[in-house]
């Protein structure tokens, strides 16, 4: 029989032997349990029944018979511990005694004993960038109003992921080489380095630069953490851990609008900056303990931090970031002489994303390259619109800071949920065609936003319109990282989580930058300017505004559905 609740026991095959060196059967001759995963034990009832839980002769177990007990669904069967001397007897639905050693708590999900304190270190990161990430939207419109930089909007968010890109590829190479520890570490120091940088800032200019230098510690950690995962979660948990990373942005999203806005209503926006670096050692206190019991990773043959950023992905890496830059810098002023900087931006990021991303993957090749591509459409296209929101229910409908950022609230909320459907052992079978349906959701979620910029439509059809959106990316980007592990093998986990990741940066770098030039081109450079939006919405003013956001939402929505479209591949 196949056991498929957390607490049922496979029911007994008959005698058998251990698979470790120690005559009771261990778990991988290590830890002494009752057939935990891929291992062996000693108990009634044992034997070879598979299922997601710490039962006994669980996933490639075998064990010794010493009862009769048979389990079943409805009345899992007990049964005495292998254990030398453990005197506990477990009681009936229950693991028998399991010691606190153990590889399972109970239910052995990410929440089990042995995965559960990793689980909350990653939350607690996770959670981290969140926040910065729903505070820095809702601030965004305010701090680029007072740095007088509000024609360099986009280089706000783009920065930030520009440089995350690179060291995405830096964090690949580094964790293939050496490990997932010390690229996670060194992430989230230099993400708080960057809010300080940014908090401080006297131009937009040096906002900008704190902006980039969070995007490194952001690239690092995230790259580092789909690492860990690969390396410390069996396969058929890392649909919940990839979920427990939406269900990480569930508070933060609800919390972070609403404390951003307050501050920066009240404090300034510098402060909401200044404030979060104090959040980090909260994650470090939580996740070391855990990750020292990782496997240590033997270094690579030339696996020093020179041959590490002089590799061939890093350079790479570094000639897209730098491309990204010239492109976004020369489309945002076109005249004669930015056509230099265009030509040398494209000459360096087109051929070296060829070669960065894996074979295939512009043309949508079944399998890996899909995946990768569509991870890229689905971020850009989310993060280009989002990034706008704020500022044109500011600008345009007069609303506060702390209102714009909270018609994004919906968004993260309806993500978890997303993100824990696709979780459901039955809709494995299905997981392509809840990208693609992930992917119309968003394209009708970005198409109805601009909808609020027409006279009598309420405000609030953003926030509607934006909570659809999430459910469908909560449907596509766990779905992708599931897939991502489950195509790559051991050895290539770090470089090609590098590649979804770097796809992602590199979507978020390519439709905000496009996003910011259409949004210049179509006059919205000179209209955000004049603040609120009563003076602004009327006559010819009006017109060219509402021209700028929506050619930037229109835009993004089609990015969308070409993401449908190349869902169907992804297998």
């Amino acid at each position: 029989m196949t056991a498929d609740r957390p607490h049922d026991f496979g029911t007994g095959a008959g005698p058998g032997t251990g698979t470790g060196p120690d005559p009771l059967g261990t778990a991988e001759g290590a830890d002494r349990h009752l057939g935990t995963d891929e291992g062996a034990g000693m108990g009634t009832g044992a034997g070879t029944g598979t299922g997601t839980g710490p039962h006994l002769g669980t996933d490639g177990g075998t064990g010794i018979g010493i009862g009769t007990a048979e389990a079943t669904d409805a009345a899992p069967g007990g049964g005495i511990a292998a254990i030398p001397g453990a005197k506990s007897v477990a009681a009936p639905g229950h693991p028998a005694g399991l010691d606190d050693s153990g590889d399972d708590g109970p239910g052995g999900g990410i929440l089990g004993r042995a995965h559960r304190a990793l689980t909350l270190g990653i939350i607690s990161v996770v959670s981290l960038v969140a926040f910065e990430a729903s505070a820095v939207n809702t601030a965004m419109p305010v701090a680029a109003r007072a740095l007088d930089g509000i024609g360099l909007y986009a280089f706000g968010f783009s920065a930030f992921f520009t440089a995350s890109l690179f060291a995405m590829a830096l964090a690949g190479e580094w964790s293939d080489r050496r490990g997932p520890l010390g690229p996670l570490f060194s992430g989230i120091a230099a993400f708080g380095t960057g809010l300080l940088i940014a908090g401080a800032a006297g131009s937009m200019g040096m906002f900008i630069v704190g902006r980039g230098v969070q995007g490194i510690g952001g690239g690092l950690v995230v790259v580092s953490l789909y690492v860990v995962v690969g390396r410390a979660y069996p396969e058929r948990l890392r649909p919940s851990i990839m979920a427990s990373f939406s269900a990480a942005w569930v508070v933060p999203v609800i919390v972070g609008p609403l404390v951003a806005g307050t501050v920066t209503e009240h404090l300034g926006w510098r402060w909401v900056f200044l404030a979060i670096p104090a959040l980090i050692l909260l994650p470090l206190v939580v996740m070391l303990p855990a990750l020292r019991t990782l496997p240590r990773t033997r270094p690579a043959p030339a696996g020093g931090v020179r041959q590490v950023l002089g590799s061939r992905r890093c350079l790479l890496a570094l000639a897209v970031a730098v491309g990204a830059c010239l492109l976004q810098y020369a489309g945002q002023h076109p005249a004669w002489p930015a056509l230099l900087p265009a030509a040398v931006g494209l000459a360096l990021l087109a051929p070296s994303i060829v070669r960065l991303l894996p074979r295939g993957t512009f043309r949508a090749a079944r399998g890996l390259p899909s995946v990768v591509l569509l991870r890229g459409l689905a971020a850009g296209a989310l993060v280009a619109a989002e990034s706008f929101i704020p500022l044109m229910l500011v600008t345009q409908r007069g609303l506060s800071a702390t209102l714009a950022g909270l018609s994004l609230t919906g968004g993260g909320l309806t993500w978890a949920l997303g993100s824990y459907v696709q979780s459901r052992p039955r809709l494995e079978p299905h997981r392509e065609r809840l990208m693609g349906l992930g992917m119309v959701l968003l394209a009708l979620a970005i198409a109805l936003v601009p909808l609020a910029l027409i006279d009598g439509v309420p405000a609030g059809i953003v926030a509607v319109a934006w909570t659809i959106g999430g459910f469908g990316m909560g449907l596509n980007i766990s779905s992708a990282g599931v897939l991502l592990l489950k195509l790559s093998r051991p050895e290539e986990a770090g470089s090609n989580s590098a590649s979804l990741q770097m796809s992602d940066a590199l979507g978020n770098v390519t439709f905000v930058g496009l996003g910011g030039v259409l949004f210049v081109a179509f006059g919205g450079g000179e209209i955000a300017a004049h603040a609120p939006a009563a003076a602004a919405a009327s006559g010819a003013a009006g017109h060219s505004a509402a021209s700028a956001f929506a050619a930037v939402f229109a835009t993004m929505a089609v990015v969308a559905l070409t993401g449908a479209v190349t869902a169907c591949r992804v297998k």
